[in-house]
Formats: C-alpha cells, sequence, structure tokens
C-alpha cells in the first residue's frame, strides 16, 4: 500500500520550466539534467515497488532531520518484522569497485553510494529509536539502468543491478508480512517528521521579463506551438491539447515561477505569448479560478 506517493519536486518543476523559456547556465543545465535522470529512474523503480503483494507500506521522497542532519529517503517500506530502505541510482557507463570505493575505467574516483547509504541507515536508525521503535532496518542500493555496470562487486554488498531487479522484489513478495496498528502508527509518525524539500536546494536566478512567453508544449515543453481554433498544437512533436487545459496549465507555471505575482487577465495574456485574446483568457479564468477585487484591480485566486 503506497501510503506516501512520488510527486515531483518543486525544484524540478521550476527548472524544467525555466529550461524550455530561458538560457541555463552550463552548469544549471547540468544539474537539471541529473535531477531529471534520477527522477526517471525512481519512477522506474517504482514500478516494481507497486506489484508487491504482501502488506507492505510504501513511503517516497522522505527528508528527515536529526541533530541538524539532513538525509534523504527515495523509498522506505515497512514490513512485518523490518524497515527497507531503497536507494535508487539511474547511472549509466562502466565503473570499478575498489578499495571500498567506485572508480571510472580510467582510474578518477567518483562519489560513493555505499557510504551515503550507510549514512542514511546510520541515521534512519537513530530517527526510529526516537520515535520508540527497533525495527532491524535492510538496506539496499538499486541501480537499474541497464547501460550500467560495476566490475568487481564483493557479492555480499547490498546492491541490486538491473538484471537482479526481478528476483530482488519476487524475494520481497516470498517473505509474510502482516501488519498490525504499530506499523500504521510508524508510517503516521514518519510523514510527521517529513520536512519536505531540502532547503540547501537553489534555484538559478531569473527574472519574468528574460522569460520567453507562449504556450509550453503538455507533452515535450517545447514552446513551438500553435493555437488553432480551441487547442493548442505542439509542431515539434505534434501533441494536441485543448485551450483551457493549456491555458490553466501554464497559469500555474506562472504561479510556481512566481508567486508573489497576481494572476491576472492581462497578465496571463501576456504570459501565454499573446496569442489568445483577453475576453478568452477572462472566460477560462473565470470559469476555473475565484475573482477578487473590482475592475482593472481585480485578479484570480
Amino acid at each position: 500500500m503506497i501510503v506516501k506517493p512520488r510527486t515531483k519536486s518543486r525544484l524540478l518543476e521550476i527548472l524544467e520550466i525555466l529550461n524550455f523559456r530561458m538560457e541555463l547556465a552550463e552548469d544549471e543545465k547540468q544539474y537539471y539534467l541529473a535531477l531529471e535522470k534520477g527522477y526517471r529512474g525512481e519512477l522506474l523503480n517504482d514500478l516494481w515497488v507497486e506489484k508487491l503483494k504482501e502488506e507492505m507500506l510504501v513511503l517516497h521522497d522522505l527528508l528527515f532531520e536529526i541533530k541538524n542532519t539532513q538525509f534523504q529517503i527515495d523509498t522506505l517500506i515497512i514490513a512485518q518484522d523490518r524497515v527497507y530502505l531503497l536507494d535508487v541510482k539511474y547511472h549509466e557507463g562502466d565503473y570499478i569497485y575498489k578499495n571500498d570505493g567506485f572508480y571510472t575505467l580510467s582510474g578518477k574516483e567518483t562519489k560513493n553510494h555505499l557510504h551515503q547509504l550507510r549514512r542514511c541507515e546510520t541515521l534512519l536508525r537513530q530517527l526510529l529509536q526516537t520515535l520508540s521503535f527497533n525495527f532491524p532496518i535492510e538496506s539496499y542500493l538499486i541501480f537499474n539502468n541497464p547501460e550500467f555496470f560495476l566490475y568487481n562487486v564483493p557479492p555480499e554488498l547490498q546492491i541490486i543491478f538491473p538484471t537482479q531487479l526481478k528476483r530482488f522484489y519476487n524475494n520481497l513478495n516470498k517473505r509474510p508480512s502482516k501488519l498490525s496498528e504499530k506499523h500504521k502508527v510508524l508510517a503516521n509518525k514518519l510523514l510527521d517528521e517529513n520536512i519536505g524539500e531540502s532547503c540547501y536546494s537553489k534555484l538559478p536566478v531569473y527574472k519574468y521579463e528574460q522569460l520567453k512567453k507562449g504556450f509550453t508544449c503538455e507533452c515535450c515543453n517545447s514552446l513551438l506551438t500553435n493555437v488553432d481554433k480551441r487547442k493548442v498544437c505542439c509542431t515539434k512533436c505534434g501533441h494536441i491539447e485543448h485551450i483551457e487545459s493549456a491555458v490553466l496549465r501554464n497559469v500555474e507555471e506562472y504561479k510556481l515561477l512566481f508567486p508573489e505575482r497576481k494572476v491576472t487577465t492581462i497578465g496571463i495574456v501576456e504570459w501565454c505569448g499573446g496569442v489568445l485574446s483577453i475576453k478568452a483568457i477572462r472566460t477560462i479564468l473565470n470559469k476555473n479560478y475565484k475573482i477578487m477585487g473590482l475592475g482593472r484591480f481585480s485578479y484570480f485566486k
């Protein structure tokens, strides 16, 4: 049972919009692509988690803080007699495991995800103790990109590779798991402890004036769109979206990027590239939002 579903982070949502509405610096672009790839890998692993048949409680995307130290968990599974901690990586390429570290084939040392996993397990154990729970923790590092390979891996390491995913989740399904009220109490307490997104996440500096205006495509986010009668058509991927849906989606983008700006008819006309009339935009806003104020000082909430 999914207690906390996975959602795209606010940081990734904003970077996704900015990537098509402005020119990101190279380091910002790489940061965005890394986040997007990681999210894609997590969604692929979620497909396996959803197949679990035994009674288990699943919580995705958790961020905790204990003793002024933050730690993030991709997926936490509460079973009858233990807790599973899953850290998912969607890396690609060839690496070597040696000296308790990860290295490229050229010998360059890279981030040690096992150290990160062990740190996370230690902090999670401390958190469980503060909540008066003493469940054993099984932690696994999951690499689910078929284009990834790690040489020289000792079999005792808690690493799951793409070819082992089916067997790994089949084995989880074979372990009997019956839940009681205490398991639900633990899940709720963990949800209470979850602090949302990290305060250390940094967004690029952007201003309204520098962003490209127009309808983005619902599928590929491209701004190469045309309005044809009551539809928005993407000339890049061919996707077609009803005009009202496209307006509302772009209003949500506007609100996400500029929470301090009021949603006004003129503002949304401009944000959507000026291709729709004031009357058409006002009709859609009136239908879906509550109007506040009067006359030229009115806005939608």
